[in-house]
């Protein structure tokens, strides 16, 4: 990558980790999109540190909660750098990237509600306790799907026109 697309890919980082303590649904975050994102276009295998360095960022100023809640939650996010990198690194189409989205976002719902569940803060430690933290989670999914969708159409959308229009731009500089 040129160093015009590694200033491109920053920024939007930057951008992302910050969206983030904005006013917004719950679960509504583009820090699922962030890890798709730099799984598909960085190199560098410490890409999954990226949404994790969102998340920590960003947890420093709304509040840090349950230990073992959240090592469950900066796992389901880390997962999604290497989402990315599995299932776009090599091929990028919109249906492609919306199935990394789905998968993204359910494996976050599955890891951050057994989190939720394993703490025992919330629920009793049987099987009827899971159930219920899955039940009670489910209106949570839909945003973190919406929010997964949106923010990766958003990413990919915006650095794919950028690319087009840099190129373009290029084209005609050199014509």
């Amino acid at each position: 990558m040129s160093n015009k697309n590694n200033v491109i890919l920053f920024l939007l980082i930057l951008i992302v980790a910050f969206s983030r303590l904005v006013p917004h649904p719950l679960n509504f975050t583009p820090i699922g999109a962030l890890g798709l994102f730099a799984g598909a276009y960085l190199l560098d295998r410490r890409s999954w540190m990226l949404p994790l360095c969102a998340l920590l960022l960003s947890d420093f100023f709304i509040g840090f909660y349950e230990p073992i809640a959240m090592i469950f939650v900066y796992l389901g996010f880390a997962l999604s750098a290497f989402l990315g990198r599995f299932l776009l690194s090599e091929k990028r189409a919109a249906l492609r990237i919306g199935g990394a989205a789905l998968c993204s976002a359910t494996i976050f719902f599955i890891l951050s509600n057994f989190g939720t569940w394993l703490s025992g803060t919330l629920y009793p430690m049987s099987l009827a306790g899971l159930t219920q933290c899955y039940v009670m989670a489910i209106p949570f999914f839909g945003n973190t799907l919406l929010g997964d969708l949106f923010y990766t159409a958003v990413l990919f959308g915006f650095f794919e026109a950028t690319q087009t229009w840099m190129q373009k731009r290029y084209i005609t500089k050199t014509a």
